[in-house]
């Protein structure tokens, strides 16, 4: 059950915000938060690269404190807020396994 809530609140929930936040430009807005999953690639760098109980937050580079913090900056320049958004919603998804970690 936990792979689909991870998989559904990564790829359905932000069609479900470009809706609600973005409306006329839905789909658009829609395929850049799923653009926002390439913030994953720093998962390439771990080793072991997939690791079942290892929580991202904080220890990925792109899903550190600092660049959470840098994603929130995002949302306050207009032409970088739909990215921003994408990105603070992958790192509440990844948060949200921590928190089942434990």
């Amino acid at each position: 059950m936990h792979p689909i809530l991870h998989y559904s609140l990564h790829f359905l929930a932000p069609g479900i915000l470009a809706w609600l936040f973005f409306r006329p430009i839905w789909k658009k807005a829609w395929l850049i938060m799923l653009l926002t999953m390439l913030v994953d690639a720093d998962h390439l760098l771990a080793t072991p690269l997939f690791d079942p109980n290892r929580c991202s937050i904080g220890f990925h580079p792109l899903h550190s404190y600092w660049a959470i913090g840098a994603y929130v900056l995002l949302l306050f320049y207009r032409p970088t807020r739909i990215v921003a958004v994408g990105l603070l919603f992958h790192m509440l998804t990844d948060g949200l396994d921590c928190l089942a970690m434990r």
